[in-house]
């Protein structure tokens, strides 16, 4: 957090030493054996099921827990890893709430759908820490991508490609892979350092090469890429923040929700890291409620977190609101920041009150803050890119944009939910537009 550890009131160590292991473990610990035959039991295996509709990576669920169900949990994680080679992860941050579980036969008859999440981190991870990785590459084409951004997207091209028998360079302008895997997700949603033992485990298939501090406009730009690579994939996400357009944003204590997630996933001992006694979160999506759950799991009294819109409009789904509530987290709706006040550091933050339409009502709420985190969504960053729809990158259906021989994919890339399922399904989708384009 740069300097603003040094502000008064925003401490470490706020709670026992013994809290810290409790608030920060597994949110959704894996399912034993009995539990997983138990859950797969549940499952109607419907013919035409409305699960595999709902789910972005087109996962073939009733199959995957037919194979859990009948003891090979290893035919299953590969049922799930041929669709969404990231599959231990997204059954980790995966909204499966409102995608696949709430399609479930289950739920729309008993409100209690089939544990489909949790069963495909059973699999998955059953044949992870086996070491074992169920493909192998094809003959090599002689022909090299190049993959720009180390995140979901990127990863699930590149496995895509080396699979097929291309030699693939991931660039990534980190020290570590993963994207947002890596830094931008709740600690207590992926433990134990999971998202490096899986991009390990995938980069198994070979022929990926990667390299890291990496990044476009860094004496990297696409012309060189194209010159030098038969195809060039862009899956960078998006690296800028949105500004509050608050009087006083700039004031020491407003922070970027992304950062301080990414500071709690990097930190040796979640306790070393600082926080305030009264934290305001401002926005409505998955961020902004992991910014805010974790904010109250570090020991700060008061959390609030304020969205411009009313609770139906969240980007964050029901569940995410509701454990957000559950670990004291205030949810304020329908008002909008108009100015952060102090003395050269944020003491308190001021809103109005909007009716549906966005109008201001004149109606003020001011609400102590010694910390202010923004999760009002990013921007694209980076220059000479290809055309833009919008603030992304405008992309076909498979992920061409206007430039010949660039494919985008991920948060970068115009179209789709800002989700990892929906960021490994359309790096897979490309790779094999890619591989087609380069068949030809």
């Amino acid at each position: 957090m740069g300097p603003d550890v040094f502000q008064e009131g925003i401490v470490a160590g706020r709670l026992e030493p013994d809290n810290y292991e409790a608030h920060f473990s597994d949110l959704h610990p894996r399912l034993d054996p009995h539990e997983a035959l138990v859950a797969a039991d549940r499952c109607y295996f419907c013919h035409d099921a409305p699960c595999i509709t709902a789910c972005p990576t087109d996962i073939d669920i009733p199959l995957f827990i037919r194979q859990i169900a009948t003891g090979t949990p290893d035919a299953a994680a590969k049922t799930i890893l041929t669709q969404n080679i990231m599959g231990g992860m997204c059954a980790r941050v995966c909204p499966t709430e409102t995608l696949c579980e709430e399609a479930c036969v289950r739920e729309a008859a008993e409100g209690k759908p089939v544990l489909i999440g949790q069963l495909q981190r059973y699999a998955t991870d059953h044949l992870q820490e086996q070491g074992v990785h169920p493909f192998t590459r094809a003959a090599a084409t002689g022909k090299t991508v190049a993959v720009v951004g180390a995140g979901p997207a990127g990863l699930s091209c590149a496995h895509r490609l080396a699979m097929l028998g291309h030699d693939v360079v991931v660039m990534d302008a980190a020290a570590k892979p993963g994207g947002l895997n890596e830094y931008g997700i709740a600690t207590y949603k992926t433990t134990g350092g999971f998202a490096q033992d899986e991009v390990v485990w995938l980069l198994k298939i070979g022929g990926i090469t990667m390299q890291y501090g990496v990044a476009l406009g860094d004496g990297v730009t696409l012309e060189k890429l194209r010159a030098e690579y038969d195809a060039v994939f862009l899956g960078m996400g998006l690296g800028g923040v949105n500004a509050l357009g608050a009087d006083g944003e700039d004031k020491a204590g407003v922070l970027d929700a992304v950062d301080f997630i990414a500071e709690l996933r990097q930190a040796g001992d979640v306790a070393s890291v600082p926080i305030g006694r009264d934290v305001v979160v401002i926005g409505g999506g998955m961020t902004a409620v992991d910014a805010a759950v974790q904010a109250k799991l570090l020991g700060a009294l008061n959390v609030t977190l304020v969205y411009r819109r009313g609770r139906d409009r969240m980007n964050a789904s029901v569940f995410e609101q509701d454990l957000a509530a559950s670990k004291g987290v205030r949810i304020v709706t329908h008002a909008v920041p108009v100015a952060v006040h102090g003395n050269g550091t944020v003491r308190e933050i001021e809103f109005e009150y909007v009716d549906d339409a966005m109008k201001g009502t004149g109606q003020i709420l001011r609400l102590p803050a010694d910390q202010v985190f923004k999760a009002i969504g990013q921007t694209l960053k980076g220059e000479g890119l290809p055309a833009l729809e919008g603030r992304k990158i405008k992309v076909s259906e498979t992920g061409q944009t206007s430039v010949k021989g660039i494919w985008a994919g991920g948060d970068c890339a115009s179209g789709g939910d800002d989700l990892t399922v929906t960021a490994v399904a359309e790096g897979r989708d490309a790779a094999m537009d890619i591989h087609a384009a380069l068949s030809v």
